[in-house]
């Protein structure tokens, strides 16, 4: 039993948990199901409150566990969510390219990150249902890369209908959290380096580390 214990353990070097934000109806079930279920339906069924999956790839030789947070975009639901930025280490923002109001409400999403997530969590933006015809769009992509460089983020436009750039999402996400927790790791392992004497005392530096139908 124990043997069996010790081998789910090693079945992944990374745990990476992900929050998927943004208004109701921009597709944020439908880019999880293509990712780790690879379907996709017309169907639109409102997320209630939180719902989650698991998928685990390979990315740079590292076997890394995405725990993927889908969250419902309703008002009255923000409450809930809103404990769940805490714990997040990378935060997909969802807009729809056919929907400006969605893409407006970005800015009300990234307050929402910087009242509740930890300070360095990793984000993207991304502009959802791609495929849809030119006559429906309401946000250019120019729009979309504007904001992100505005904010500093990484941007992708994405179809979960014909799977347009979803796993780059997620792998550029996971990508940049790994990034970053190994340098976390490396400077924690970092011999403590000793200062000159001070005001009478030794001091030593000590490194701190922060453990519709959707297209």
């Amino acid at each position: 039993m124990a043997a069996s214990g010790a081998a789910r353990a090693r079945d992944h070097d990374y745990l990476v948990k992900l929050l998927l934000i943004g208004d109701s109806g921009v597709g944020k079930s439908c880019l999880l199901l293509r990712f780790t279920d690879d379907t996709f339906t017309t169907s639109f069924i409102t997320t209630i409150g939180i719902d989650f999956k698991i998928r685990t790839i390979d990315l740079d030789g590292k076997r890394v566990k995405l725990q993927i947070w889908d969250t419902a975009g309703q008002e009255r639901f923000r409450t809930i969510t809103n404990a769940y930025y805490r714990g997040a280490m990378g935060i997909i923002l969802v807009y729809d390219v056919t929907d400006e109001s969605s893409f407006n409400n970005i800015r009300n999403w990234v307050k929402n990150i910087e009242q509740n997530a930890s300070d360095n969590v990793n984000k993207i933006l991304v502009g959802n249902k791609a495929d849809m015809d030119d006559s429906k769009r309401a946000v250019s992509f120019a729009q979309g890369q504007a904001l992100a460089k505005e904010y500093g983020l990484n941007f992708l436009e994405t179809s979960a209908k014909t799977n347009m750039n979803v796993e780059q999402v997620f792998f550029t996400i996971a990508r940049d959290i790994k990034h970053r927790l190994s340098e976390t790791a490396t400077k924690a392992e970092a011999p403590t380096s000793v200062l000159p004497h001070l005001n009478g005392l030794n001091a030593t530096s000590n490194v701190e580390t922060k453990s519709a139908c959707c297209s």
